[in-house]
């Protein structure tokens, strides 16, 4: 398996398991930490919306419980046409373990749609779409 099938398939299994009783919109995400390892994650809402988790926020996490402070490579997986790119807050959250040149890769349930940098993201803005606003 390649190691952006190996991401895909990590972060297809942490969508598996997202829990979105409001939105409906689930997501995965997977990141590479420096030491090559794969941590995955999923979004956790929560009726206070504001203390919900993203799925960057809950990876980042498994990578920091797991000893781990650099983000070599980040893949996000999500289901509709728009492009599912990180929040501001992850993009924030990111930037805390990631360099400009680190790939973001973005994905549906059909593979790999686009990849860019890091740096390339801030073209992307979040908006609501995908959420039935």
């Amino acid at each position: 398996m390649s190691d952006l099938a190996a991401m895909i398939e990590a972060a297809r299994a942490a969508r598996a398991n997202a829990y979105a009783p409001y939105s409906k919109f689930a997501v995965g995400a997977c990141i590479r930490g420096g030491s090559g390892r794969l941590h995955s994650g999923c979004n956790v809402e929560n009726a206070a919306f504001p203390q919900g988790l993203c799925a960057e926020a809950v990876a980042i996490g498994a990578m920091v419980a797991a000893g781990e402070s650099r983000i070599i490579e980040v893949l996000l997986l999500a289901d509709g046409e728009p492009l599912c790119t990180p929040c501001g807050g992850c993009r924030q959250r990111l930037g805390e373990f990631a360099g400009p040149d680190v790939p973001v890769h973005l994905c549906d349930l059909s593979g790999l749609r686009r990849t860019l940098s890091f740096g390339e993201l801030l073209p992307f803005p979040f908006t609501a779409v995908g959420f039935g606003a």
